[in-house]
């Protein structure tokens, strides 16, 4: 009955529900990036290097040498070994001989876990009863395995996982039996075994695991190899000696996951140590070669577009220099960004019909209100293409493109992209548009990333483990955004002449800087990442050589050219080229459609039915009388006239040209009563559809039911442009006719206009039925 009470007392303990031995511990975080290099382990919250492994995460050899040298009967005895006990009690107090403990692991395990002074009898005495209580309430596995998460190894290094990583750069699992047995003897006295500067372990460490290995050789078959490996000097890496690889970058996830929860403190992350070591070299570099000229810091930015991965953080020059506030995150500040927005200007103006990539823009003296903006160079280009308007980086076209958006507006699509702490749009008005806000890399970087994911936003990722984005979030059309990159592209790199062959891999790219010279960024896109490199101070200080075309570009470019150097197999993702998207024929003078009379004429992407554009109106034709050489009035005769083509430029147009001494010659002035220049010929004459006439579709017939346009023309024109409420919908030759499907219900005005400038137009109804 008492051996049966004794059990069941037995029993009762082990089921009893008891904490797990980790907890209450702190454990340090590890960092890998994401191909398993170690980038960090951080103290736990006690200053020690501490991690949780499982037992069966660490190598049977560590685990047989440890219970060969502290407990062989580890698996049989109660807790205690008595016979342990009464000799370590017989040399410590009755033989005088050095003091000797005669503990268990449990009993080792006990006095960590519970604090116990054993050093006297009555602590002894306590520690063997809450060695009991271990084996009472734990099972052998659960006890070897906290004794070795708990056990020290030298220094503030505490548990056979931080031992291992820190000493061997491995896992437990991975120990060899040299390391293996060499971790088994460190707990006995691990602050007098290794030489704590160079890492060499001393003699009398090497003397116990020789002793060790040679009871293993006793016990375990053991080949010549092993033997061999014995023979080799070992040398334990130290904690100073541990990498930190992308400090701003492991600080910024420490304060987002300022927790963990349990034992797993382990985080894989997205950087790429390769791609951070090859960044901060180019940095560093910069840096040193620039310093004559103020440029102290610098921040750079490397996202991965595929997965949104950050791939390399560096968040100032020197993480470690308290002169230029290093420890501070230049990626994660906000900072003006000069002209470095200005590609979703562009972006918006295209996605909402306001232009395409050659609409002729004009650089010239404007006000917007009260607001009038100036140029950086404070000089006026007159008329400039949208893209060359966007990579001249010329402040009135894009203040004007700002001012044509609506729904939503440049400051609508800056909150809807995540542009956090904003103030109210009125706050801002068109200043936004040349860095009157303030954006963090960060951000600017997924700005960014949304052209090359073709309009898509989504959300960066600093850990493996973060989800994907499942439902995208679409800021701008496939073919906005394709549009905007291909003017980026257009963007030549500094240094570059017209003898120097393109580079295989196009970057789209864009420089910005900030009023009063403290920011200079240059930001943009190749191959499958997204660059942003800003220069400046911390503190907001100016100076001149804070441009980015002049400060930030070159070391952007520095970036690309030695990752590509170093990456050969980097490769621009394969982009289908969105089925929304035409080439069209267009005047250059003007951005639109040609006549026989334009000078030069050239292509651009164009969007049906939404990009605007007319029939080019720079170049006309005047008849002039040969005598006078005045406008010839009507009646003409053949004879006596001839046809001059005449630039026709608006009178702000006119003024730049004559400012850069480039004056045009000005068109003759007409005298004739009409005040008309006569273009002979007849204008075209819409057939279809019928003037003033509903027409009514059935929305079941899914796209089947069409509008067929034609036009009767003149011998002399050759194609007819065919516009719906002044949006181009195509063109097609004299005699031929092009089909429109409307989409909603309502009143159209529809339009022919020759090759000749001749028009002709009428009003139609549309009514869909199901």
């Amino acid at each position: 009955m008492a051996f049966f009470l004794l059990a069941l007392i037995v029993l009762a303990c082990r089921l009893w529900p008891h904490p797990p031995l980790s907890q209450g511990q702190p454990f340090s975080s590890v960092y890998y990036d994401r191909q398993g290099t170690l980038m960090r382990i951080t103290l736990a919250n006690d200053d020690r290097y501490r991690l949780w492994t499982p037992l069966e995460q660490i190598s049977p050899l560590a685990v047989e040498g440890l219970l060969l040298h502290e407990d062989r009967s580890f698996y049989y005895n109660p807790g205690f070994n008595p016979f342990s006990l009464m000799r370590g009690f017989w040399r410590s107090y009755v033989a005088g001989g050095k003091m000797q403990g005669g503990s268990t692991i449990t009993m080792q395990l006990a006095r960590m876990h519970w604090h116990l002074n054993t050093r006297t009898p009555s602590g002894k005495i306590l520690q063997v009863l809450r060695a009991v209580q271990l084996e009472l309430s734990y099972s052998k596995r659960d006890i070897l395995e906290a004794y070795l998460n708990s056990a020290p190894y030298g220094r503030n290094i505490e548990s056979i996982g931080a031992a291992s990583l820190i000493y061997f750069n491995k896992a437990p699992k991975d120990l060899a039996l040299p390391e293996a047995l060499t971790l088994a003897v460190l707990p006995q006295s691990p602050s007098y075994r290794i030489d704590p500067k160079t890492g060499v372990i001393g003699s009398a460490l090497i003397q116990a695991r020789n002793r060790l290995f040679v009871r293993w050789q006793a016990q375990y078959a053991t080949d010549s190899s092993q033997i061999s490996l014995f023979r080799l000097p070992l040398a334990l890496r130290q904690p100073e000696q541990m990498p930190y690889i992308a400090p701003h970058f492991i600080e910024q996830l420490r304060q987002q996951n300022q927790q963990f929860s349990g034992t797993d403190t382990r985080t894989d992350t997205t950087i790429d140590a390769g791609l951070q070591r090859l960044t901060e070299r180019q940095v560093n570099a910069f840096i040193t070669r620039n310093q004559s000229r103020g440029i102290h810091n610098a921040a750079v930015l490397l996202v991965d577009t595929r997965d949104m991965g950050v791939r390399a953080l560096v968040g100032s020059a020197d993480y470690y220099n308290r002169g230029i506030q290093g420890q501070v995150n230049g990626t994660n500040a906000k900072r003006s960004p000069g002209s470095a927005l200005k590609p979703f200007i562009y972006a918006l103006g295209m996605e909402q019909g306001v232009l395409h990539p050659m609409t002729i823009l004009k650089d010239v003296p404007s006000a917007f209100g009260a607001y009038a903006p100036e140029n950086f160079d404070r000089r006026f280009l007159g008329p400039v293409t949208a893209t060359d308007a966007l990579n001249f980086s010329r402040n009135i076209p894009a203040v004007y493109v700002a001012s044509q958006l609506r729904q939503p507006t440049f400051y609508q699509f800056l909150r809807l992209s995540g542009v956090a702490d904003m103030a109210s749009e009125n706050h801002y008005g068109l200043s936004l548009v040349l860095g009157g806000g303030e954006v963090t890399m960060q951000e600017l970087a997924k700005l960014y990333a949304l052209l090359a994911n073709r309009g898509v936003l989504q959300p960066l990722r600093m850990q493996k483990n973060d989800p994907q984005q499942t439902t995208p979030v679409r800021l701008l059309s496939e073919e906005a955004s394709f549009m905007t990159l291909d003017m980026l592209r257009q963007h030549r790199r500094p240094g570059d002449t017209l003898a120097q062959a393109p580079s295989s891999l196009p970057v789209y790219w864009k420089t910005g800087t900030s009023w009063g010279f403290r920011d200079a960024w240059s930001v943009g896109i190749f191959g499958p990442y997204v660059l942003v490199v800003w220069e400046g101070n911390f503190d907001s200080k100016g100076n001149n050589v804070f441009v980015g075309a002049d400060a930030a570009a070159p070391l952007f470019f520095n970036i690309i050219d030695s990752i590509t150097a170093s990456y050969p197999d980097v490769q621009e993702p394969k982009r289908s080229l969105p089925k929304g998207v035409k080439r069209v024929d267009i005047c250059l003078a003007s951005g639109d459609l040609p006549t026989p009379w334009c000078q030069q004429k050239g292509k651009t992407w164009f969007i049906p039915g939404k990009s605007p554009i007319k029939v080019d109106t720079v170049y006309r034709p005047v008849l002039l009388d040969k005598l006078t050489g005045e406008v010839a009035c009507p009646p003409y005769d053949e004879d006596e006239t001839r046809t001059e083509v005449f630039e026709f430029w608006p009178s702000d147009l006119a003024n730049v040209f004559a400012q850069a001494g480039l004056p045009k010659r000005k068109p003759p002035v007409n005298h004739c009563k009409d005040e008309g220049v006569d273009v002979s010929g007849n204008p075209p004459r819409i057939t279809s559809p019928l003037k003033n006439t509903t027409y009514t579709l059935r929305q079941s017939q899914q796209g089947r039911d069409r509008i067929s346009f034609n036009a009767v023309t003149d011998a002399d024109s050759k194609t007819v442009y065919w516009f719906v409420d002044d949006i181009y919908l195509g063109s097609s030759a004299s005699k031929s006719a092009i089909d429109w499907q409307p989409i909603n219900n309502g009143q159209y005005r529809i339009r022919a206009v020759d090759d000749h400038g001749r028009a002709d137009s009428r009003l139609i109804s549309i009514e869909i039925v199901n």
